[in-house]
């Protein structure tokens, strides 16, 4: 079975750990962009990385956003939502339809 993985700050990624699901604390954006290479290179199918700091890793994830494996979902962090991840939502659909029909 395909594993699951959340990238971010401790405080905002902790209470996943109770949903079984495997958390890696980062503090900096070098250190989130070598875990997540590490994860993407050891099986694990789904990623979430909290919107601040994958604001500050995109070129790494934009690595691997025409990839199968892993889908790299961004998350709210500890703060709040800071609406990557619809943007994201809106992009795909674009490219999907051709045209932006969620505006």
């Amino acid at each position: 079975m395909d594993k699951i993985g959340v990238i971010g700050d401790y405080d905002s990624i902790c209470g996943y750990s109770a949903l079984g699901l495997d958390i890696f604390p980062v503090t900096e954006a070098g250190e989130a962009s070598a875990t997540l290479r590490k994860l993407a290179a050891g099986g694990y199918a789904i990623l979430y990385i909290t919107e601040g700091m994958f604001q500050q890793i995109r070129n790494t994830v934009d690595r691997y956003k025409d990839d199968y494996l892993p889908a790299i979902i961004p998350i709210p962090g500890q703060g709040g939502s800071l609406g990557i991840g619809m943007g994201l939502v809106n992009q795909s659909v674009e490219r999907a339809v051709g045209s932006d029909i969620l505006s």
